[in-house]
C-alpha cells in the first residue's frame, strides 16, 4: 500500500522530464532571441556609423565644391564691375548650377549693401565675414583661395520638422584689377541629406555639432542654435564629440532625444571643415535612428520564435507522454513481481518479454538476487577476517616497535649510568661503553628514520631531487659502508665491474638509501654463505608493479624526461634464510615481517623494504624480490632506465631544472 505522499513511477518520470526538459528548451529560445538581437543591433550600429561617415563625406564633398565656386566667380570681369544685369545673370548660372545655393548676393564693402541680389536686400553675411586685406598684390594666389564660412547666419529659411538642413554662409572677396578689395560675394546654401528613420532604415536623420557644442543642424528645428547642455544625455554627446575630435568614429545609444522617451542610436563620425583658408574646426556629423526603427525585423523573428517554442512544447509533452507509459509499464511489472517474490515458485521466473534491453537485464538481475547476497555475505566475512588480520598486524608492529626503541635505549641508559656510578676501572673501559651507547643510539636513530620516511611517503611529503648521475658510483659508496660487517661476519662477497658509468635520472641520496637498505638486509639475515652483486642492461624496458595504495598522480611528477629503451638492473643475492613465496608479496607492505615475534632472531621494524618500494618507483624505477623458500636465500633486483646517449650534458641539466621546478 503507497505510502501518504508518495507518487506512481510513471507520474515522477513525467514531471522530472517536463521540469528539466521544458526550462531547458525555454533558456534555449532565450538564448537564441538575445543572441539574434545583438546580432541585429550591431549590424545596425555598424551601418549608422557607415551613413555618418557618408554623410561627414557628402558634407566636406559640398563645403569644397562651393567655396571652389564662388572663388573662380569672384574672378570674372563681370563681378569686377559691379554690372547689376549681367551680376544677376551669372548669379543665376551658379544656382542653376549648385542647387544647394538659395541666395547670392554682391555687397559693396563701402557701404556694406547688397549690390546685386537673387534673395531680396536682407543679409545673408554678418560684416565681420568681410574681414579681408584691403590690398594685395595682383595674381596673388591668395585671392583666389581667400574665404569665409559662417555655420550660424543671421538670415535662415525656416524648415520643417524632420526635415533635416544644414544652411550656412560662404563669402568671398572681390579684388578688382589693380588688387583693391571692392565687393564680396556672400552665399546662403542649404545642404540637404538623404534623411530616413522608418522601420528597416538604417540610414539615419543627420545631427551637426560645431565644437562649442551647438546644434548646426538638427531634425527638430528649434533646436538648432541651442547647446548640448540642454539635451537629456548630454554626457553621451560630450563623448561622442570629444572621440570626433580625436579623429574617432563609432556609435552610442541617446536617451530621450527627440523628446518621445525612447532610446535612439547615433553614429558619429569627424567631419574636418576650413572656415577660412587658416582656420579648420571640426565638426561631429551623426546619423541617429529610433532603437526600435533600427531593430524592426526583431519582431517577426520574435513571432517565429512564439510560433516555434509553442510547437516544440506541445510536441515535447505528447512524446513525453507516450515515453513514460512505454518505460514505466515494465517498470510496473517488475515492481508487481517484486512484491510477489516472497511466495513464488522457484520454477516462476522475472517476466522478461520487454522491448528494452535493459529492463531485461533487470529482471535478470532480479532472479540472481539471492545468489548475490549470497556471495556478498561471503565477501563480508572474508573483509571482517582481513579486518582481524590487520589489527593482529597492527598489534605485532607496535610490539615489535616497542621491543625495537626500548633494546637499544635501555643499552644507552644502562651504559651511561655505569660510567656515571663510577664502575668502570679505567678509561678504556668508560670508552668501550661509550663505543656500546653510541652504537645503540645509532641504532635507534635508524628505527626512528625508518619511522619518518614511511609516514612521510605515505603522506606524500618527500622531497625528491632528481638529476642525471652515475648509478655505480653510489652503489660503490654503499658497498664501501657494508664491506666492514660483511668481512666481520666471514662472508663471501663478490663484485661486478664497478669501473663502468650508467647514468640514470633519480635522486642520488634516495637511491643510496635504497641500496643500503637492500644490502643490510642480506647481510643482516645471511650467516653463512655469501652476497652476490651483478649488474646487468636489458634492452626492452621493465614493467613496473602495479602502484600501492598510498601511489598519487604527482608522484609520476619525477619521472626522467627521456629515457632510452636500456635498462640497468642491479641485482643482490644472499644464502641468507630466504622468504616463503607466499611472504614475499606482503615484505613490501609497511609494518609487515615475515616474522612479527619480539623474540625473533633477527632486529628490524620491517620498513626496509616498504620504503625501498616507495622510493624506487616514485624515481621511474622498480623493485622485485625472489626467493624459493626458507633457508634458500634471496634476491632483490632494482631496475632504472638509463638516460638517453644522445642528449648532451647541456640537454640533460636543462630538462631537470625545468622538471624541478614542476616538482
Amino acid at each position: 500500500m503507497p505510502l501518504l505522499g508518495q507518487s506512481s513511477f510513471r507520474r515522477l518520470l513525467l514531471t522530472r522530464i517536463l521540469l528539466f526538459s521544458i526550462p531547458v528548451l525555454l533558456f534555449g529560445m532565450a538564448v537564441t532571441f538575445r543572441r539574434i538581437h545583438g546580432n541585429l543591433l550591431f549590424a545596425a550600429q555598424q551601418n549608422l556609423t557607415e551613413s555618418a561617415i557618408r554623410k561627414a563625406d557628402t558634407i566636406q564633398a559640398s563645403l569644397q565644391s562651393l567655396q571652389t565656386s564662388l572663388s573662380l566667380a569672384s574672378q570674372t570681369d563681370v563681378l569686377r564691375r559691379g554690372d547689376r544685369p549681367q551680376v544677376l545673370q551669372l548669379f543665376q548660372q551658379l544656382q542653376s548650377q549648385a542647387p544647394s545655393i538659395r541666395c547670392l548676393q554682391l555687397i559693396d564693402l563701402k557701404t556694406l549693401a547688397p549690390l546685386a541680389s537673387t534673395c531680396g536686400n536682407r543679409a545673408i553675411a554678418s560684416p565681420s565675414d568681410y574681414a579681408w586685406p584691403l590690398q594685395i598684390t595682383p595674381n596673388n594666389p591668395y585671392q583666389v583661395n581667400t574665404f569665409r564660412l559662417n555655420p550660424n547666419p543671421p538670415y535662415r529659411i525656416p524648415q520643417n520638422d524632420r526635415q533635416i538642413k544644414l544652411d550656412l554662409s560662404i563669402s568671398v572677396p572681390v579684388y578688382d584689377n589693380q588688387g583693391g578689395l571692392k565687393y564680396a560675394i556672400s552665399a546662403y546654401a542649404i545642404l540637404q541629406q538623404l534623411e530616413s528613420a522608418q522601420p528597416w532604415s538604417l540610414l539615419g536623420y543627420t545631427v551637426v555639432i560645431d565644437p562649442e557644442g551647438n546644434f548646426l543642424a538638427h531634425p527638430l528645428p528649434n533646436r538648432i542654435g541651442q547647446n548640448i547642455n540642454a539635451e537629456y544625455d548630454v554626457s553621451q554627446f560630450e563623448v561622442m564629440l570629444d572621440a570626433a575630435q580625436r579623429g574617432e568614429r563609432g556609435v552610442l545609444n541617446l536617451g530621450d532625444f527627440a523628446g518621445d522617451r525612447k532610446t535612439w542610436l547615433a553614429g558619429y563620425s569627424p567631419l574636418n571643415v576650413s572656415v577660412t583658408q587658416s582656420e579648420r574646426q571640426i565638426w561631429t556629423v551623426l546619423a541617429v535612428t529610433p532603437e526600435e526603427a533600427a531593430l524592426k525585423g526583431l519582431e517577426a523573428i520574435a513571432q517565429i520564435l512564439f510560433i516555434l517554442t509553442a510547437g516544440l512544447l506541445a510536441a515535447h509533452l505528447l512524446g513525453m507522454l507516450y515515453m513514460a507509459r512505454d518505460l514505466a509499464l515494465p517498470i510496473e511489472k517488475l515492481g508487481r513481481y517484486a512484491r510477489r517474490l516472497h511466495k513464488r515458485e522457484l520454477r516462476e521466473g522475472a517476466p522478461k518479454d520487454f522491448r528494452v534491453r535493459e529492463l531485461n537485464q533487470l529482471a535478470e538481475v532480479l532472479d540472481n538476487l539471492v545468489k548475490r547476497l549470497e556471495e556478498r555475505a561471503m565477501e563480508l566475512e572474508a573483509a571482517w577476517q582481513e579486518a582481524e588480520t590487520a589489527n593482529q598486524l597492527k598489534s605485532e608492529f607496535l610490539a615489535t616497535t616497542s621491543h625495537e626503541l626500548r633494546t637499544p635505549l635501555n643499552a644507552i641508559i644502562g651504559c651511561i649510568r655505569l660510567i656515571k656510578d663510577g664502575y668502570c676501572d679505567d678509561r678504556e673501559e668508560e670508552m668501550d661503553l661509550l663505543k656500546q651507547a653510541d652504537s645503540a643510539a645509532v641504532h635507534l636513530l635508524n628505527i626512528i628514520n625508518d619511522l619518518l620516511d614511511i609516514q612521510s611517503i605515505i603522506k606524500r611529503r618527500e622531497r625528491y631531487t632528481p638529476k642525471y648521475f652515475d648509478l655505480t658510483t653510489v652503489l660503490r659508496e654503499v658497498i664501501e659502508l657494508q664491506r666492514v660487517e660483511i668481512q666481520r661476519k666471514n662472508l663471501e662477497f663478490n663484485l661486478p665491474d664497478l669501473s663502468k658509468e650508467f647514468i640514470v635520472w633519480a635522486d642520488p641520496e634516495r637511491l643510496r638509501q635504497v641500496f643500503l637498505n637492500v644490502l643490510s638486509n642480506a647481510v643482516k639475515f645471511t650467516d653463512e654463505g655469501g652476497i652476490t652483486i651483478q649488474t646487468r642492461l636489458l634492452k626492452e624496458p621493465i614493467l613496473h608493479t602495479p602502484p600501492t595504495a598510498e601511489a598519487d598522480s604527482a608522484d609520476q611528477a619525477i619521472a626522467p624526461p627521456s629515457t632510452s629503451q636500456t635498462w640497468i638492473v642491479v641485482s643482490f643475492q644472499d644464502t641468507g634464510v630466504g622468504v616463503p613465496p607466499d611472504q614475499i608479496a606482503k615484505l613490501f607492505r609497511p609494518f609487515v615481517m615475515a616474522d612479527g615475534s619480539t623474540t625473533r632472531k633477527h632486529e628490524g621494524t620491517g620498513l626496509g623494504l616498504a620504503i625501498s618500494k616507495q622510493l624506487v618507483e616514485r624515481m621511474g624505477g622498480t623493485i622485485e624480490l625472489y626467493s624459493e623458500g626458507i633457508n634458500r636465500g634471496a634476491t632483490v633486483e632494482i631496475a632504472f632506465p638509463l638516460a638517453d646517449p644522445q642528449q648532451s650534458p647541456e640537454e640533460q641539466q636543462t630538462e631537470s631544472t625545468e622538471l624541478l621546478n614542476r616538482v
